[in-house]
């Protein structure tokens, strides 16, 4: 049986500034923006893990957003 641990990624602060910055941006737009958290996901008993960028979609296309 495969085990997958989720592990949620925090915003850092200054990218969550940059990020809400640009919802303001779109709702002058009239657009939509959804932020969500990325995560790390890791298969348990192994070395194999993923990482999930935090993802930012507007008007249907997705931004990938990493912390560094």
């Amino acid at each position: 049986m495969v085990n997958i641990i989720k592990q949620e990624i925090d915003i850092e602060g200054s990218l969550r500034k940059k990020l809400e910055l640009v919802c303001i941006v779109c709702s002058f737009c009239n657009t939509k923006c959804e932020i969500q958290k990325g995560s790390i996901r890791t298969i348990k008993r192994t070395n194999l893990s993923y990482v999930e960028p935090h993802r930012i979609i507007i008007k249907g296309i997705t931004f990938l957003v990493f912390n560094y």
